[in-house]
């Protein structure tokens, strides 16, 4: 035994609403819109229940956000061209089918004035960056490693936020032999 209680399923069905329904609000309509009522009518709880579970927003916000940890990167193959290019089509995909874009701009935008916020982005960020730093450390580390992280990820980011799209295979692969370029 783990020593924890199992959890009632009723108890997991309205976290599972209420914070996927978090997510959607938060993707569709920014920060302001995530408040426990909003995210009870639409989920379709009381508000009491929300409160109960979540009486801050930045808690709502941070255990909904949990939620992307599980996101799915490209199983390493061991060739190093290959799996970046791989970490950055599964980024895209991220931006594409779940709005990574909007939820890393509301971060950006809301963790220096929600202290609460700060540990979240950090670690969102971080968990999200882990496969292409651990790609990149087998060859680089330091300020190259930091320095390639930054731009290879940034690329997808950059492109999703300021040019409306994210980048091509083209573009990403043309980004990854830049890269191994200058490593070389």
């Amino acid at each position: 035994m783990d020593g924890q209680e199992p959890v009632d399923p009723r108890v997991l069905r309205t976290r599972n609403d209420v914070l996927r329904t978090a997510i959607e609000i938060l993707v569709a309509d920014g920060w302001d819109a995530v408040t426990q009522p909003r995210v009870a009518r639409a989920a379709g709880y009381s508000k009491a229940t929300v409160y109960a579970h979540w009486p801050e927003r930045a808690d709502l916000v941070r255990d909904a956000l949990a939620r992307f940890g599980d996101m799915p990167h490209h199983e390493a193959t061991g060739d190093l061209r290959t799996d970046l290019i791989g970490e950055l089509v599964s980024f895209r995909q991220g931006m594409l089918e779940h709005r990574l874009d909007r939820v890393l701009a509301v971060l950006a935008e809301r963790a220096p004035s929600v202290p609460e916020l700060v540990d979240v982005r950090t670690a969102f960020v971080a968990d999200g960056e882990r496969p292409m730093r651990e790609r990149l450390g087998t060859v680089l580390s330091g300020a190259r490693l930091e320095a390639a992280t930054v731009m290879l990820c940034g690329l997808v980011l950059d492109a999703a936020l300021l040019h409306g799209a994210p980048p091509t295979d083209e573009v990403l692969a043309a980004a990854v032999d830049l890269v191994l370029h200058g490593i070389g």
